[in-house]
This record gives structure tokens, C-alpha cells and sequence, in this order.
């Protein structure tokens, strides 16, 4: 496989590589500083919440009213001063793909069915969308594009790894496994990508949601996403058979070698549910996880993602003076119609 270079690669690989101690002082430095220097008051103007309603059989709810809402923050009634429907908002997109060994046999169903949802969902000149791969590194493949064919270029790039090549960093030799950098390449699309986009965003992951080898964690990933005000998509694709064999991900020796040449962080009897994972990513930004089955194809979950950002509610409101502080303010939205569910993120932050 042919890989390409990108602005963001350079960056995110030489950041990843840091030590402990240094990767340490990045992610808490912040934190420290903030203890030491004067609260700084923060002038917050307006809080967006995009959010879909569905009814109790499942079908979108589209009639609603800003009257219909009722909406709280760290649980004090907001008054909803701005309300759309947003149904022709300009989009981004992006998708997150899984391509380590545990998947190799379902990449051509999702680089099929995810060209099919590109070429439906994208409007020429108005919505855009990148991708990026991950497993034992993580690659933008293509930079945002609202170009259908050089998206479709970059799907044909999707394969496993190659362990005859040297992964980042100059290392060489033969690797046995690999990695699954999920939680990275959450952060990567998040913090890299998408906090610097303006209107709704949307990152849509394919992959059995098992970590093995993220320098960040899963709450540092999520919280990205929070802060770039982008909800993640989860499409749950596993193949069982990939985790089956002695080895622990269905090739021979097993022992699953990480990005920099590490054992995985995790057994076979100990790996990580990737179901609730996943679950977890999107629940929390405010999105919702699908699981591909006999029952459900990976393009009818297209469908109704497809769905579900056409027909977005948009709510704005500007929070009381008592959220002033900097940190994370919990959001809870529903509606006063009875067997309607609504999906939200359940929060944002204000300040770093």
C-alpha cells in the first residue's frame, strides 16, 4: 500500500512518539497552569446543540417546535433562544476506518457501502469530507475534499498492513500482528480536523472498536470530540473469526506486535469490549452506535445516518452567568411530547 504524506501525519506521529514524562506534561499542563494563574472570566455568547428525535417506532421526528423542548444545563432550565431545522446546513464529514488485521475481511463491504453513502450524502461545493485509516499508526488519506472522486481514490487505498514495511519512527524488520490505534485516530480527526470547521460536524467510525496500542485514552479522545463540537457515528462491524484462533488475532504466532514494536497492552481473554467502546463514544458526543448483522446491513445503517443528519434540530442558547467557569457543563435536552427520544451530546466545555 502506497502511504501518503499529510500535514497532519507528520505532526500526530512525532506527538505520539513522545515519552511518558513528556506526553505527561502535554496533557496536564494545561491543568496545572490553571491552578496557579487568576480565573479569567469567559464570555460565552451562544452553546449549539444539534439533536434528532425519534419516535418509539424508530422513524425521525420532524414536525417539532423550539416549544417542544425543554433544555437544562448542569441542571438549571435554559431559556432556547435560537431554534432551525436543519435540514440544507453545510456538513462535514469523516470517516474513521479501521484497517488492522481484524477486520481484513470485511474492508470491502465497508469501502463499498461507504463510497455508495459519500456519493448520496455529499452536496458539490457545499459539504466536504476527509478519511483516515488507523491500526498500528494512524493516516490521513485524504485531506478535506467535497471531490467524489478523489474520496473514491482514497477508499481504493484501504488495506491492512503491510509488516514487511517499517512503520513511522525508522524502524525496520518484520512485525508480527499489529495495532489498533482507535482512540488516537478519534483524537487525530477531532482535535486536528474538525475543531477547526465551522457548522455541523460528523465523524462516522468503522471498526470493532478493540483498542490495542492508542497512546491516548478513550476519555481523551471523547473529550476532543466535545471540544470540537462534533458527534461520532460508531458502525460496529466484527468479525468474530478474527479473534478466534491461539494467536489472538487470527494469524499465525498471534502476540500482536504495536505500532512501535510493543506486545499489545491487552491478552486474548482480556481484550476490550469493543461494543461498549464504541457505545460509549457515541452516546457521549451525542451520536449513536450501529451494529452490522444478518438483520441490519451496513448500508441500511448508511441509510439512516444518512437520515439522521438531514434532518437535525439546531438549538442555541446563552448559558446563565453561573457558568462562568471554565470546564465541562452538562447538557440534558428532551421533549415535552411523551415516547420521543431525543440524541444530544450530553455536554460542552468552556475554555482549555
Amino acid at each position: 500500500m502506497k502511504y501518503l504524506k499529510s500535514k497532519y501525519r507528520s505532526k500526530f506521529t512525532g506527538w505520539l512518539l513522545l515519552g511518558p514524562a513528556m506526553l505527561f506534561l502535554l496533557l496536564t499542563g494545561p491543568a496545572l497552569r490553571s491552578q496557579q494563574e487568576p480565573t479569567i472570566s469567559v464570555d460565552v455568547k451562544v452553546v449549539n446543540v444539534l439533536a434528532s428525535v425519534r419516535d418509539k417506532h424508530g422513524a425521525v421526528v420532524r414536525y417539532l417546535t423550539k416549544d417542544d423542548f425543554v433544555l437544562e444545563e448542569d441542571g438549571r432550565p435554559q431559556n432556547i433562544r435560537y431554534f432551525t431545522k436543519e435540514t440544507d446546513l453545510p456538513l462535514t464529514l469523516g470517516l474513521l476506518v479501521d484497517t488492522s488485521l481484524s477486520q481484513r475481511r470485511v474492508l470491502d463491504q465497508e469501502r463499498s457501502a461507504s463510497y455508495s453513502f459519500l456519493d448520496r450524502m455529499l452536496r458539490e461545493d457545499k459539504d466536504t469530507a476527509f478519511i483516515i485509516h488507523f491500526d498500528r499508526e494512524v493516516e490521513l488519506l485524504q485531506d478535506l475534499t467535497s471531490s467524489k472522486q478523489q474520496l473514491e481514490a482514497a477508499l481504493k487505498l484501504l488495506e491492512t498492513p503491510d509488516f514487511s514495511r517499517p512503520v513511522s519512527g525508522g524502524q525496520t524488520g518484520h512485525r508480527r500482528g499489529g495495532g489498533t490505534l482507535l482512540y488516537d485516530a478519534v483524537y487525530l480527526g477531532a482535535d486536528e480536523i474538525m475543531k477547526k470547521q465551522h457548522g455541523r460536524k460528523a465523524l462516522i467510525i468503522l471498526s470493532d472498536g478493540v483498542d490495542t496500542g492508542s497512546q491516548l485514552t478513550l476519555e481523551t479522545a471523547i473529550e476532543a470530540a466535545q471540544r470540537a463540537d462534533t458527534i461520532v457515528y460508531s458502525i460496529l462491524f466484527k468479525d468474530d473469526a478474527a479473534y478466534g484462533h491461539a494467536g489472538g488475532f487470527g494469524f499465525p504466532g498471534g502476540g500482536g506486535w504495536g505500532r512501535r514494536g510493543r506486545g499489545s497492552r491487552f491478552p486474548q481473554q482480556s481484550l476490550p469490549d469493543g461494543k461498549k467502546v464504541l457505545e460509549k463514544i457515541s452516546k457521549q458526543t451525542g451520536a449513536r452506535l450501529f451494529e452490522v448483522s444478518k438483520n441490519l446491513s451496513i448500508e441500511e445503517i448508511y441509510r439512516q445516518i444518512q437520515e439522521e443528519l438531514r434532518n437535525q434540530y439546531n438549538l442555541g442558547y446563552t448559558p446563565d452567568k453561573a457558568t462562568s467557569r471554565p470546564g465541562y457543563h452538562k447538557i440534558h435536552l428532551a421533549t415535552k411530547l411523551k415516547d420521543l427520544s431525543v440524541q444530544a451530546r450530553d455536554g460542552y466545555y468552556l475554555g482549555r
